[in-house]
This record gives structure tokens, C-alpha cells and sequence, in this order.
């Protein structure tokens, strides 16, 4: 891969990251919920969502989901409902503080529920598939193997939204101090909650063919 069409898709794949989405507003969420530390868990999902979106949109299969309105429809249905509901249960959570290592620390707080909550709510988002499908076939060429540069295309993705997620994670995380009693934890759970819930509303008025960025 040309340096020129790496510096290409790597400025695409900053603004991809760093342009306000779902990913975004749960790793502020989980951040400000969990800390830092425990939200990699959630943004780890993340990116394994990211890099099944990057598959799908490298191997032509995104373009067949375009064309067919009810895969297409089926997929943005799925997504939308997913993030209402994680909106929803957040928006429903109590104003108990969680402090780690706690007994009574809420289900969502455990490694492997925030870790398929970031996998499912990218892998299920069409926006970015939508996107993706749109972008990166110019990034890549017939003249050289596919496999090679969809990997480092994937790696720079991947690379770029690990340090912009922690970024909008320690962000939050930061407020964290400020927000310790149930009043303002259960303020921060119905923000949240409202802007997934409306990100997941939103998604139901994504069109094939739309380009998002």
C-alpha cells in the first residue's frame, strides 16, 4: 500500500472515530460509570464489532446487504432495537454508585456483558457498514492482494478508535469525582440512557445508499 492511500484512510478512519456515534456516547457512558480500566472492556467490543463491519464491507458482502432491502432492514431493525434497549436499562438503572469489586455492582458491570454490549452495538449499527461498504473500496487496489491491505487498513481502524474510545472514556471518567451520590449517578444514567435510546432511534431512518461522516 502506497504511503499517500495510507495517510488517506488514516485521516478518514480520525474523523470516523472521532464523529459522535453510539460507540462514542457508551464509551463516555461506561466511562463514567465504570472508570477507564473496566469501559477497555467495553471498547475492546467495540473494535471487534468495528473489525467485523471492516470484513464484511472488505469481502463484497456489505455491498449484497445493500442491495437486498430486507437484509439491509433486518440488520438496522436489530440494531436499533439493541441500542433503545441498552438505553432503556440504562435509563431504568438505579442511582446506587457501583464500586469495584462490589457484591451489588449491577450485571452490566461484569467484563463479558460490557465486552458483547461494544461488540453488538458496532457489529449491528448499518450507518457504519453503510460507510464502510462506500469508503474503503477507494482505498483499495486490484493491482496488489486483498488480504494484505485489508489488514492494514483494519489495523489502522482499529489503532485509531482504541486511543479516540479511551480518550471519550477518560473524559467522562473524570467527572467521575464530581458524581458520587445517586442523585447525580441516576442524572448521568437518564443522559446516557436518552442519547442511546435517540442514536437507536435514529438508526431507523438510515436508507440504503446513504453515506454517513
Amino acid at each position: 500500500m502506497d504511503l499517500h492511500t495510507w495517510l488517506a484512510f488514516f485521516a478518514a478512519a480520525c474523523v470516523i472515530a472521532v464523529s459522535p456515534g453510539s460507540g462514542a456516547v457508551l464509551s463516555m457512558s461506561h466511562g463514567l460509570s465504570y472508570g477507564v480500566r473496566r469501559t477497555g472492556a467495553t471498547i475492546a467490543g467495540l473494535q471487534l464489532g468495528l473489525l467485523l463491519i471492516l470484513l464484511i464491507a472488505g469481502a463484497g458482502v456489505g455491498s449484497l446487504l445493500l442491495a437486498s432491502e430486507v437484509a439491509f432492514s433486518t440488520v438496522k431493525v436489530l440494531g436499533a432495537c439493541y441500542l433503545i434497549y441498552v438505553g432503556w436499562s440504562q435509563w431504568r438503572a438505579s442511582g446506587a454508585v457501583a464500586l469495584p469489586g462490589s457484591a451489588g455492582a449491577a450485571p452490566a458491570s461484569r467484563w463479558q456483558q460490557r465486552c458483547m454490549t461494544g461488540f453488538l452495538t458496532n457489529a449491528t449499527n448499518p450507518k457504519g457498514i453503510i460507510f464502510m461498504v462506500a469508503v474503503l473500496p477507494q482505498f483499495l487496489t486490484e493491482q496488489r492482494p486483498l488480504a494484505p491491505q485489508l489488514l492494514i487498513l483494519a489495523a489502522t481502524m482499529v489503532a485509531v478508535d482504541v486511543v479516540v474510545m479511551h480518550g471519550y472514556a477518560a473524559s467522562a471518567s473524570a467527572l467521575r469525582r464530581l458524581l458520587r451520590s445517586a442523585r447525580a449517578v441516576r442524572a448521568q444514567n437518564r443522559v446516557f440512557g436518552g442519547l442511546l435510546m435517540a442514536v437507536g432511534a435514529g438508526l431507523f431512518f438510515v436508507q440504503r445508499g446513504t453515506r454517513t461522516g
